[in-house]
């Protein structure tokens, strides 16, 4: 199987002669494990530079990295992929140079991998105390982890942060609403503080399996509050793109599939949220090809462990053909890269050399979804996607295989566990759209013919 190197310029190039055609039946990819390509191509330092930076470039300093983070990168590229530790590379360093503190600067803390925290906080809004009551309460997850009901030690420092929070910020918080959504939003912030005093009563009970739920139910409303904050869509979608459905908010879509030859799962519905604030391109035409039920019907054709993939649709085409054109519809490779106000198209970050920047939707959680594409062209997609069975445990965003490769445009937030269950051949027998639909514009699936 073709091997795809991580993340940076040389090494893709590299890649890009090493690489055989894939034995998928379609030229649409997703990165696949690596596999033996050996060193010839590599040149002996990572050397490529835009001789014209843009400002956008200049702002995330983007600059090449040394051969040794490039072999750094590929080591934990093979954990994330294979979930085997990364290779020992400490005998192919000098040893007053030891590896871990490379590593180090490559992980600045974990990495969230909750789909739902990843959705709150990829919202574009900038309200610092709504942000200060989230965090707490996201933290409560990690407080849990600790065995016993020792965690409620952690748990209740959380819930006081939070809570002493929300009191002092109240107000901050209830002036960045919307004017159009105030009355909404304050409904949220009152259910959120007297949910807030209710988790403060569980705690003191010490009734750690109340903690969960109850934290959820409150992350729900900081997520809405946060959600009512968010005034119209924030930017233009640049002109080339702006005909394309696109989806200017966010979307909830239901997809369940028929599991075939497995007793203990016979059909599973998947939540999918889709961001379209991120990645409006993207999302509006996923959305507009669930519309146009693209997907009923169509089987599972890809699940390796790594990824679960379909969208290939039967017969030569491999991507959607729009019947009022009677061509492929493609859409661009777009990348919301976090800092910024429009999303990055038709390039890679590794290609823009920014290396540095950190995506605003990053491959972290299980059941990330993204969109394939073909691997030498970026504004290749159509209509495949994949799902990620992988969590980044040691990668933080922008330093794996993925990140600023591919489209990011929406997780699975109910039954993502179960993707690992499915097989090439299970039927999707459909996807509905169940909330956000009036977010779509520009819908080509009301079109007649």
């Amino acid at each position: 199987m073709a091997a795809i190197f991580p993340c940076h310029y040389c090494a893709s190039a590299a890649t890009a002669r090493l690489t055989k055609p894939n034995t998928f039946s379609s030229r649409f990819r997703y990165p696949v494990s690596l596999g033996n390509a050996g060193p010839r191509g590599f040149s002996t330092r990572c050397s490529y530079q835009d001789p014209e930076l843009t400002e956008f470039q200049k702002k995330h300093n983007g600059c090449p990295f040394s051969l040794k983070q490039c072999a750094i990168s590929v080591a934990l590229a093979v954990g994330l992929i294979t979930g085997v530790p990364p290779l020992d590379w400490s005998t192919n360093v000098h040893a007053a140079n030891p590896v871990l503190p490379d590593l180090s600067v490559l992980i600045s803390g974990p990495p969230i991998k909750d789909p739902g925290a990843l959705l709150r906080y990829a919202l574009p809004i900038d309200n610092k105390a709504i942000r200060e009551v989230q965090k707490p309460l996201e933290d409560i997850t990690d407080s849990l982890k600790v065995a016993g009901v020792r965690a409620l030690d952690s748990v209740e420092r959380n819930v006081r942060q939070a809570s002493r929070a929300l009191k002092q910020g109240k107000t901050l918080i209830a002036s960045g609403l919307a004017e159009s959504k105030k009355e909404h939003g304050v409904e949220l912030l009152n259910k959120l503080e007297a949910g807030m005093n209710e988790l403060e009563l569980i705690v003191q009970d010490r009734n750690r399996d109340a903690v969960a739920p109850k934290q959820k139910e409150l992350l729900q409303y900081v997520g809405g509050v946060e959600e009512d904050m968010v005034d119209g869509f924030p930017y233009e979608v640049p002109e080339e793109y702006r005909e394309m459905p696109l989806l200017k908010g966010r979307a909830a879509v239901d997809m369940k599939v028929k599991v075939k030859d497995n007793p203990n799962l016979e059909e599973c519905v998947f939540h999918i949220v889709l961001d379209g604030y991120n990645a409006p391109v993207t999302a509006g035409n996923f959305l507009d090809l669930v519309e146009r039920h693209f997907y009923d019907g169509m089987d599972i054709q890809r699940a390796d462990g790594f990824v679960v993939q379909t969208g290939d649709p039967e017969g030569p085409a491999e991507g959607f053909i729009d019947p009022s054109t009677e061509k492929t519809r493609t859409i661009p490779l777009e990348i919301m890269v976090e800092g910024e106000k429009v999303p990055v198209y038709g390039a890679t970050l590794e290609e823009l050399g920014l290396y540095k920047a950190q995506t605003k939707l990053p491959f972290n959680a299980f059941g990330t979804m993204a969109m394939a594409r073909d691997e030498f062209e970026n504004n290749s997609g159509s209509s495949q996607v994949f799902w990620l069975l992988k969590e980044s445990e040691l990668t933080p965003s922008n330093a794996n295989i993925l990140d600023g490769r591919y489209a990011v445009f929406g997780y699975v937030t109910e039954n993502e566990d179960y993707l690992a269950d499915l097989k090439v051949g299970d039927v999707i027998e459909s996807i509905q759209v169940v909330s956000g639909l009036d977010n779509l514009v520009n819908p080509s699936y009301k079109i007649a013919g």
